[in-house]
């Protein structure tokens, strides 16, 4: 219906949205009143002695999630997105507040109905985009003169002040922004360089000319490597790792059997029951029914060729669906259209989302009854659907609810909208109310099919389940540290499987999914602890902590596995600089066996040699002056060791001119100015609760 329309566009008038949010602020603070009592209401953190507060927080995230719903988000993944953007927002208001920056009143009418209006989308022609500032602008001053405090607080707070917020902040961004300038000598020294190309002759020894197993990196070396390039590798916060086995508690063979088995002594059953609703209703089944038809190129079923062509009133399978076994049963085919339009009037009777009575049945009947006469004596539609209509998102367009694909609405509407030809007219019922419908428009007309399905889950027998936890706990019992665990993992005939940089905020743990309760587990006890058996889908995982990266510079352990190998080319490095002899490139290609090579029309900002790979420093010395018809030093590049001679450089044709260069360098250099918020978060004072309330 188009109030499911409604939800999925987050409204057309911005009063629907502002009871929304009411409503979810109101079901909060009760629940929150309820459930967690007044010890709850604290503080989630703090940014520069400003608290975010955990009550606030939460609103905030509710309504994000309902959102972002249609797409598939979780709450668990938009707490982390929400916290970085509060951070963001005290950040900026923080360094706002020391510039002295704010938005007066004159402004703030500019901020609300202008081009960055918060109330753009709600107030926008559906069909040319336009903004329709009056209406807007009327709307606010009705919810104003109605002094309803709550609606005022959640239009302030929801709307007012994040547009407000992000005037200043753009403020704040233009300020430093405009102050970065590009000098004069540095932008013509760039475009030399950019419009310069070089010719070089060169030998190369490789280092994979030396094998690994001859050159030793011991942790010492990887300390030191770390010290000299500590910038590059610090973590910004402590983060943990485990090892871990798995016991599968999963259906077996047997089980899948004993669920066919079952499923099969009720398919007779079904293909004779006349009543497929009532039928599946008394036996459960785990695909709900749809009373109602959809096109065969909407069906997206395993078997599906077979299912259609077994013919009306016959059954297929069971056949695997997912983790189910499932019998098909065709229950009837007609000709219908792929999408149809209508438009309607909705005189609700109740919300099936929460189940409130909106009027009586006897009431709503003959108000519908009433505009369907009224409509038959020539009254205007429109007029009546903006007067009467109680679906706020389709009102406004007159009642249109535009074209929809089959199976979208409730099976009553969808029935009416595709069973009836184009100019249709009538009154139907669903759990929304009473409907007056017009069939607008419809497209080809295709086969639709009327499917039930008995679908029954195949799930684990007891004795699997209990064999799986068993295991698990005894195998936890007997572990006590990482050694004796890597000990029976080997007995077990089971591969410890390694997770890293667990931070204390994550919900996931790399190969396991959402895990935040394991999450907790590994940052309340210590390195070497080993856990008792968590359970995640149909598997009983056993952990060990196996160590922790502190916040600062990397551990040598964790930064192994991305220096070890650079350290390795540098030993390398050094040990072919010895071994080169000779003054000119072809004594020293005879001396190394190699061979002298030439690269031809090479540019000093693209750092790719042509048959070599990414070597900056090798594009480095062909445009030093001094090699000119001279042999380098060795020169230790990314994968082997280089001698040059720089046969010459020149300059090649412009792309354009100095004047544009220099502005698009200026431009590239103040937009990287604010793509994240890093420079302010290191100098700021963040208090971080999340980990102890969520």
């Amino acid at each position: 219906m188009s109030i499911i329309q409604n939800i999925r566009e987050r409204g057309a008038w911005i009063i629907f949205g502002i009871i929304a949010i009411a409503l979810i602020a109101f079901i909060l603070q009760d629940g929150i009143g309820r459930k967690r009592g007044a010890s709850d209401v604290t503080t989630l953190g703090k940014v520069n002695g400003e608290v975010i507060n955990k009550i606030e927080f939460d609103e905030k995230l509710d309504i994000q999630v309902q959102q972002y719903a249609s797409q598939g988000v979780k709450r668990e993944q938009m707490i982390g997105y929400l916290w970085e953007q509060e951070l963001t927002r005290l950040l900026f208001k923080s360094e706002s507040e020391k510039l002295g920056i704010s938005v007066g009143t004159k402004e703030l009418s500019d901020v609300l109905f202008g081009n960055e209006s918060p109330f753009r989308q709600e107030f926008s022609d559906k069909n040319t985009g336009e903004f329709k500032v009056n209406d807007a602008k009327n709307a606010i001053a009705q919810i104003k003169k109605g002094k309803n405090k709550d609606q005022i607080k959640q239009i302030e707070k929801f709307y007012i002040e994040p547009a407000v917020e992000n005037r200043i902040r753009n403020k704040y961004q233009a300020l430093v922004v405009k102050g970065v300038q590009l000098p004069k000598w540095l932008a013509e020294k760039q475009y030399a360089d950019l419009n310069n190309i070089a010719s070089i002759n060169f030998v190369n020894i490789p280092y994979n000319s030396i094998s690994d197993s001859t050159i030793k990196v011991s942790n010492d070396d990887i300390a030191t490597y770390l010290k000299e390039n500590a910038a590059a590798y610090q973590n910004e916060e402590t983060s943990r790792n485990i090892g871990y086995i798995g016991f599968s508690a999963a259906p077996t063979a047997q089980d899948s059997l004993i669920a066919k088995n079952e499923i099969i002594t009720l398919k007779e059953a079904f293909k004779n029951e006349t009543d497929a609703a009532t039928y599946l209703n008394k036996v459960g089944t785990e695909i709900p029914y749809y009373n109602s038809y959809i096109s065969k190129k909407t069906i997206q079923i395993p078997e599906k060729d077979s299912v259609l062509n077994i013919g009306v009133g016959n059954v297929f399978g069971p056949y695997v669906d997912g983790r189910n076994y499932t019998i098909a049963k065709v229950l009837g085919v007609k000709q219908w259209p792929d999408s149809s339009s209508v438009r309607h009037i909705l005189i609700a009777t109740n919300n099936p989302q929460n189940g409130q009575q909106l009027r009586d049945d006897s009431s709503a009947k003959k108000l519908i009854d009433s505009i369907s006469a009224a409509l038959k004596g020539g009254a205007n539609f429109e007029a009546l659907c903006e007067k009467y209509s109680d679906d706020g998102a389709s009102k406004v367009k007159g009642g249109n609810l535009g074209m929809f694909a089959q199976a979208q609405m409730v099976p009553a509407f969808n029935d009416y909208a595709f069973d009836n030809p184009v100019g249709s007219k009538g009154v139907i019922k669903t759990d929304f109310g009473y409907h007056y419908v017009e069939v607008l428009k419809q497209t080809t007309k295709g086969p639709a099919y009327k499917i039930a399905y008995l679908s029954k889950a195949i799930n684990p027998s007891n004795e699997t389940i209990n064999a799986a936890s068993t295991a698990a706990a005894q195998f936890a019992a007997s572990s006590k540290d990482v050694k004796s665990f890597n000990e029976n993992a080997v007995k077990a005939g089971k591969q410890v499987l390694p997770a890293t940089a667990i931070k204390i905020n994550d919900f996931d743990i790399q190969g396991l999914g959402e895990t935040r309760q394991m999450v907790r587990w590994v940052y309340e006890k210590n390195v070497n602890s080993v856990s008792e058996p968590f359970e995640i889908g149909d598997t009983y995982i056993v952990a060990v902590i196996t160590g922790e990266d502190k916040a600062g510079l990397a551990s040598v352990a964790s930064a192994k596995p991305q220096v070890e190998g650079i350290i390795r080319d540098q030993k390398k490095a050094e040990k072919i600089k010895t071994s080169i002899k000779g003054n000119t490139l072809d004594q020293v290609a005879a001396n190394t066996k190699a061979m002298v090579q030439k690269a031809d029309s090479l540019c000093f900002n693209y750092t790719m040699v042509p048959g070599v790979g990414n070597e900056p420093k090798l594009i480095g010395a062909a445009f030093n002056k001094s090699l000119v018809n001279k042999t380098s030093a060795p020169i230790a590049g990314n994968a082997g060791v280089y001698v040059i001679s720089v046969n010459n450089m020149s300059a090649k044709q412009a792309q354009q001119e100095l004047s544009l260069y220099k502005e698009e360098s200026l431009n590239r250099t103040r937009s990287a100015m604010f793509r994240s918020n890093a420079s302010l978060k290191k100098t700021a004072k963040i208090e971080d609760n999340r980990s102890k309330l969520f």
